[in-house]
């Protein structure tokens, strides 16, 4: 059975999969932030960059069916509201809560806090923008064994939002939209951009950070992308799902530059049979802190690091920093994301992002439970024939 039929888009562990992939960043990354180096590699790249890689492979699939269903405005809106308040409210949080702590901790004294370079104010402002322009703080974190970055974490966020962008105006055209395989070869086309990144720059320039940045990450979520267009052809099923891993893994054997680029749509279908077949627990099910983790795991790392906890080794960083990152991603989950999704689209969001149902079933239905929109906002903008929609809270 293909994939919208084998994934109940009501019963699933998607977001078990994310909370997973938001620790492994924060496993990762206490390698670097205890003064171990990048821990662990697979092709040249740590666990962190690699969990990073799935969330935009997921994103992909799920966002792509978001869009496919919804006009652009609401779309974006939606995309809007699902990053940015946790976004700005983390900003906040670390210039005004973590970082006088640690002022404090390092001068024993908070005098000159707001005064020095680098002040709160200018952290919460110059990155209000999504992007990040500053990780620093005034002056502090000067003693960590990675000094002077708050948060190195949020950068993907901005490259994140730009492949929202890029889908959403992409399905705006109408034969894209009409015929979403012509997805393919634009999946194609970022392949090659990531194998020739010399070509690329130099339309561009080779400083361009947005570039520079965004060309290894737009491959995974266009895989995703590419995945969604042919999920009704594609079974969800442990002999499709154990061998497609095992041929992304040949991949990146193989071809260590686009090798993981073009094995993206395999390493989505086996994360999505992942989401059928592994039992997720009740709460987390209902409930999707994998955002709230991914922001403050790096923070709150930082935060123990400065008080020491850098110098018992990786495993006790990531120990120490694990219950304060998940305190503050449940208040993030419940306090700001949940009421700012509430706010846009008129009802409880759901559990998981994306439209998981059959592109053209028999009989357009809609079936009721768990959909984020109201069920005509669900419907427009689609031929009645690709109308039954399942889940969503894209």
């Amino acid at each position: 059975m293909s994939i919208p039929r084998r994934l109940d888009a009501r019963d699933n562990s998607l977001n078990l999969i994310r909370l997973v992939l938001a620790c492994t960043v924060l496993f990762a990354h206490s390698y670097t932030l205890s003064g171990n180096g990048l821990g662990p590699l697979i092709n040249n790249q740590h666990l962190g960059t690699w969990a990073v890689y799935m969330f935009f492979c997921l994103s992909g699939f799920l966002i792509t069916g978001s869009r496919m269903r919804t006009r652009f405005a609401p779309y974006l809106l939606n995309r809007v509201a699902r990053l940015f308040p946790g976004f700005l409210v983390s900003l906040v949080l670390v210039a005004f809560a973590f970082a006088p702590v640690v002022f404090w901790h390092e001068r024993g004294t908070i005098d000159g806090f707001l005064t020095t370079a680098s002040p709160p104010l200018q952290y919460v402002y110059i990155n209000l923008g999504l992007k990040m322009n500053e990780y620093g703080v005034a002056g502090t974190l000067a003693a960590v064994p990675y000094p002077g970055a708050w948060n190195g974490s949020l950068w993907s966020l901005y490259y994140e939002f730009l492949c929202y962008l890029i889908v959403g105006g992409l399905l705006s055209i109408a034969v894209l939209r009409r015929h979403p395989l012509v997805l393919l070869p634009v999946f194609a086309f970022t392949i090659w951009c990531g194998a020739n990144p010399e070509t690329v720059h130099s339309y561009f320039g080779p400083t361009n950070g947005d570039i520079l940045f965004l060309l290894p990450v737009l491959p995974f979520f266009l895989g995703g992308a590419a995945l969604y267009a042919v999920r009704d052809h594609v079974p969800l099923t442990w002999w499709v799902a154990l061998p497609s891993l095992a041929a992304f893994a040949a991949l990146v054997s193989w071809q260590g530059v686009w090798g993981p680029h073009a094995g993206a749509p395999l390493l989505t279908l086996f994360l999505l049979w992942l989401g059928k077949v592994v039992p997720s627990p009740r709460w987390v099910h209902h409930n999707d802190i994998s955002y709230g983790c991914y922001i403050y795991a790096f923070p709150s790392q930082q935060l123990v690091a400065s008080y020491g906890g850098a110098d018992h080794g990786t495993y006790v960083l990531a120990l120490l920093a694990a219950p304060l990152m998940v305190f503050l991603a449940t208040l993030s989950w419940f306090v700001i994301e949940r009421p700012a999704m509430r706010a846009v689209r008129g009802q409880h969001p759901a559990r998981n992002e994306g439209d998981l149902a059959p592109a053209a079933p028999p009989v357009p239905t809609l079936v009721p439970g768990g959909t984020p929109e109201p069920a005509p906002e669900a419907v427009r903008d689609v031929p009645m024939d690709r109308a039954r929609v399942v889940d969503s809270s894209a």
